[in-house]
């Protein structure tokens, strides 16, 4: 394990610029038992900083595993009311929600492809409402994560399994700038750049991406009213800034579900229910999947697409520099978190309704017309790299750079 001292500012970086606790809210965390040291400091943390209560759901690969081997495709599609009933009481509540995540890159990897999408898409159904908070920033929430024993080897197949986990921890510790002298001020500056971005894009008011790269060729159109994110968002009523993924290199906008057409390849491999997808290739018509192949998992793939009919869709387009730090480390996380902020993504599925104007308070009806994607499924892959060009079209047909080779061709000051 790291020195205390760095424990304890990832702790608190997690609680002040992750989910940003406030004094007398309560706080629920998903972690995992191999984190257990971490996460009994991020507790400790939260009631030194005046939550009001502090719940964790524990999870356990090993035992994840067992009940994939030996339960039924159907005992596992069962959600229990208990659980859905939890979720919504701390959202209802108006809890901050942490996920400390972690977890083996190839946990279910040989178990049977219909038991994992089953389970998956019970799941989604039944956090559903859960979902709505997140989605919308009704609630302060985040991600971090911490080594675990796994999936540090599977990044550094070479060493043993102490210092493998010894080289995550340092490269997450640089990654989310808990190795600098104040983390918190960092993440504040790091903040303002992606602001910057985010606020360029939102004055371009593009019509229209065109990405060009090996394997790719593809348009994308933004329906009137997207708004690009990135950097700190907040709360939908209160304004309470928060991150809710750490480490964030992204801005990201909502695609128009029926206006992206041509072709495009992945450049990292996806880390989907357990077992990866690599190597693949989607093609849109319309905006919808009509083909698809992937070189590993491409069985998982197509249970991914066969979630249901938004699942074949976009739901989230986003820009990420090729000078992000995760991109630099030159390594592969095999972690959505780390990977899609080392490169531009797209997501299949569910879109962030307040990426539209006035999209929060929107029917699922009224949200399909604007061509914002609704879905059981939100899953990001990773699409950019250094031979990447993107092209902006602006209303009146004028096509200009906004990114050569991976890195922005704009200026943003």
């Amino acid at each position: 394990m790291p020195e205390q001292q760095m424990l304890e500012k990832y702790a608190e970086l997690a609680l002040k610029t992750g989910v940003n606790l406030q004094k007398g809210q309560m706080l629920m965390v998903n972690s995992t038992v191999e984190g257990a040291d971490f996460t009994r400091i991020v507790v400790r943390k939260a009631y030194e900083m005046g939550a009001k209560t502090v719940h964790i759901n524990w999870a356990d690969d090993a035992i994840i595993r067992t009940k994939y081997e030996f339960e039924s495709k159907e005992t596992l599609s069962e959600v229990p009311q208990w659980k859905v009933d939890m979720y919504d009481y701390f959202a209802e509540g108006g809890a901050a929600i942490l996920s400390i995540r972690a977890t083996d890159p190839d946990l279910l990897q040989g178990i049977d492809g219909e038991k994992i999408a089953a389970a998956n898409k019970a799941g989604a159904q039944a956090m559903k409402n859960f979902r709505s908070f997140t989605m919308n920033d009704r609630i302060q929430w985040s991600i971090v994560s911490i080594p675990i024993t796994t999936w540090a080897q599977k990044i550094f197949p070479e060493a043993g399994e102490e210092e493998a986990v010894t080289k995550l921890w340092e490269q997450i510790f640089k990654i989310v700038r808990v190795d600098k002298e104040n983390p918190v001020a960092a993440w504040e500056e790091h903040n303002n750049i992606l602001a910057q971005a985010r606020d360029f894009l939102n004055r371009k008011k593009y019509k229209k991406l065109i990405y060009k790269a090996p394997g790719t060729d593809l348009e994308v159109e933004l329906p009137e009213g997207h708004k690009w994110k990135g950097g700190a968002s907040k709360t939908e009523k209160e304004g309470i800034p928060f991150n809710a993924n750490m480490p964030t290199e992204e801005v990201f906008t909502v695609p128009h579900k029926y206006g992206v057409n041509g072709q495009v390849s992945s450049t990292k491999p996806l880390n989907y229910g357990g077992n990866l997808i690599d190597d693949f290739t989607l093609t849109f018509k319309e905006g919808k999947v009509v083909d698809y192949k992937a070189e590993q998992g491409e069985a998982t793939l197509k249970h991914l697409l066969e979630t249901d009919e938004g699942s074949t869709r976009l739901g989230e387009m986003a820009l990420v520099p090729n000078e992000s730090p995760i991109s630099q480390s030159g390594l592969i996380f095999y972690n959505t978190l780390y990977d899609e902020n080392a490169s531009c993504h797209l997501a299949l599925g569910k879109a962030y309704p307040n990426s539209l104007e006035g999209g929060s308070d929107m029917n699922e009806e009224e949200l399909d017309k604007h061509g914002v994607n609704d879905s059981l499924s939100h899953v990001d892959f990773m699409m950019g790299s250094g031979e990447l060009d993107i092209d902006g079209v602006l209303e009146d047909g004028t096509t200009e750079a906004v990114m050569r080779k991976g890195s922005w061709a704009i200026k943003f000051d």
